[in-house]
């Protein structure tokens, strides 16, 4: 076996600002943020399926536009630091909305989700400047896994101080976000010192029109690109259920288990469970990615997905969240570093953000389909349980397409 890679300087710098927005993941996208809007508002938390759509569509319809501006010479760095401080922010921001404005504290939201995701496009196509092929699959997986780990650390803290302060008082929740902004904002800045453009296209004059006519010459020769197209359409439906399930865990379980709020703390304290799952299974997928190919080990990750959608709809107990917990947790790293680095892989270097724009616009357009679909089922039936079946036949569908993807295909 080839021994361990060593990380540059850059390549570690990467790798810490997911350490950074993995903490915005677990706080506001998947644990604090759920709970908190159910108190605020008061009802069902399953409503946040809605608003998490819209972020969405915002952030889809903007992706390839920035993403084929950001491509010149110059432009990325900016871009990613203007998105992600906007994110950071408005994480903050969300403790200090008066109680009883829900409808500012989901706008303040969307502008979170919109700031976390613009970043991340960015981010995800910076990983060609920091990396070359035979690396990637490594470098990802590494900066899910220690972003996972990371994430701990503000998250514990967090839960100590609702715990503090009362689990039924808006009090701890907000100092929380608080914590969550200060961490996300203090290891981003070693990629804003350290990484730098390397693939870029030089600049021309009248760069925006250019820009939207690059656009629009990629999407129409996007047959020259028939790995990329494929895999983008099976991300599409892969991704959703996987991104589903992280946006909807804890309302889904809070709500189909009828959880109090002691209930709900312990089960914001499982998914620390499933981030220290995550942590060394990211790290393997990269390891058996590099044995037995990306793609094989994507396979693997979507029929983990499917067995684990299965599982949470047969669900009864509480401790039954501790055996998802740990399905998720084997999985969801490695499945969306691999995506990650695969795709980097297949893409044209000197056009990273804006082939990254498609893959961002396909992930978000997907993002949009299953929270939207397990809200509604779970609003027209009245039994949450129901909802989860919605994602099932997108995993399905998106491993059938994954099979007729090639091991390896380089498109530059």
């Amino acid at each position: 076996m080839s021994n361990p890679i060593k990380l540059s300087q850059k390549e570690k710098s990467w790798i810490l600002y997911d350490c950074g927005n993995s903490a915005y993941s677990m706080a506001i996208t998947t644990a604090l943020f759920p709970v908190y809007f159910g108190m605020f508002r008061g009802g069902s938390g399953m409503d946040i399926g809605y608003f998490n759509s819209i972020a969405s569509i915002l952030v889809a319809l903007i992706s390839p536009i920035l993403g084929t501006i950001a491509d010149y010479k110059d432009v990325k760095k900016r871009f990613f630091a203007f998105f992600a401080l906007l994110g950071i922010i408005f994480t903050g921001a969300i403790a200090v909305v008066p109680n009883g404005q829900w409808q500012l504290l989901i706008g303040v939201y969307i502008v979170t989700a919109v700031g976390f995701s613009g970043a991340n496009i960015f981010y995800d196509a910076f990983l060609v400047d920091v990396s070359i092929d035979a690396n990637m699959d490594s470098v990802s997986t590494k900066g899910f896994a220690f972003g996972y780990i990371a994430s701990v650390v503000p998250f514990t803290i967090s839960l100590v101080v609702v715990f503090l302060i009362g689990l039924d008082q808006m009090l701890g929740y907000q100092l929380g976000f608080v914590i969550t902004a200060l961490w996300w904002g203090l290891f981003t800045i070693p990629m804003l010192r350290h990484v730098r453009q390397v693939h870029y296209v030089e600049r021309e004059p009248q760069p925006i029109k250019n820009s939207f006519i690059r656009l629009g010459r990629t999407f129409m020769n996007i047959r020259r690109h028939k790995t990329v197209f494929m895999f983008l359409i099976a991300y599409f439906l892969y991704i959703d259920g996987v991104d589903t399930i992280i946006k909807m865990a804890v309302p889904y379980a809070t709500d189909s288990l009828g959880l109090d709020p002691t209930d709900v703390f312990m089960l914001l304290g499982i998914l620390l469970v499933i981030q220290l799952i995550a942590f060394p299974c990211a790290l393997i997928y990269g390891v058996l990615a590099k044995r037995y190919s990306t793609k094989k080990m994507i396979v693997v990750a979507i029929i983990t997905y499917i067995i684990t959608t299965i599982f949470a709809f047969t669900m009864t107990q509480l401790w039954h969240v501790f055996v998802l917990g740990g399905l998720i947790g084997s999985a969801q790293g490695g499945i969306q570093a691999l995506s990650r680095s695969y795709f980097a892989k297949i893409i044209p270097k000197n056009n990273s953000n804006e082939f990254f724009g498609f893959y961002n616009i396909f992930g978000k357009f997907a993002a949009i389909i299953g929270p939207t679909l397990m809200a509604l089922v779970a609003t027209i039936t009245g039994v949450t349980r129901y909802s989860i079946l919605a994602i099932i036949p997108l995993f399905i569908l998106g491993l059938i397409l994954f099979l007729f993807l090639p091991e390896y295909q380089s498109e530059n």
